[in-house]
């Protein structure tokens, strides 16, 4: 039996990888609520209200963000999520999703402790295994 979390969010412009990627989620049982957002700023209003307590929209334990969107892409919405109080985002753990892992991105991603791990687009059943495993 794997383990469960209870809210993940999704943040990706991309349908088809959020329909594979919520679909093996759910198929997999790791969460019974995903959430899906398609930019950067509807990631941040989603979580300004869930820090704020707004019961409709509960903290992710688990969040995965793309790189590459258009309007607020994922590096700036990580830029964004440096300033949310560290007690806030305690239990959560934010992982990066890329189709193009390029050096450069890389590079740049370790310029934010937030993330723990990138994997490719979409993700895959041995993914989703090792993450609820080794976060959860």
């Amino acid at each position: 039996m794997m383990k469960s979390v209870n809210t993940i969010l999704l943040i990706d412009d991309d349908d088809t990888t959020n329909y594979l990627n919520h679909r093996l989620l759910a198929r997999m049982g790791t969460a019974p609520d995903i959430r899906v957002v398609t930019n950067g700023d509807e990631a941040m209003e989603y979580l300004n209200k869930a820090f704020s307590g707004e019961e409709e929209y509960p903290v992710p334990d688990l969040i995965f963000v793309d790189i590459k969107m258009s309007g607020m892409d994922g590096f700036e919405f990580l830029e964004e999520y440096k300033k949310v109080p560290a007690e806030q985002k305690v239990n959560i753990v934010m992982l990066m999703l890329t189709s193009s892992a390029s050096f450069y991105d890389l590079e740049k991603l370790k310029q934010f402790p937030d993330v723990r791990k990138h994997y490719s687009k979409p993700l895959a059943e041995a993914d989703v295994r090792e993450i609820m495993e080794t976060y959860f």
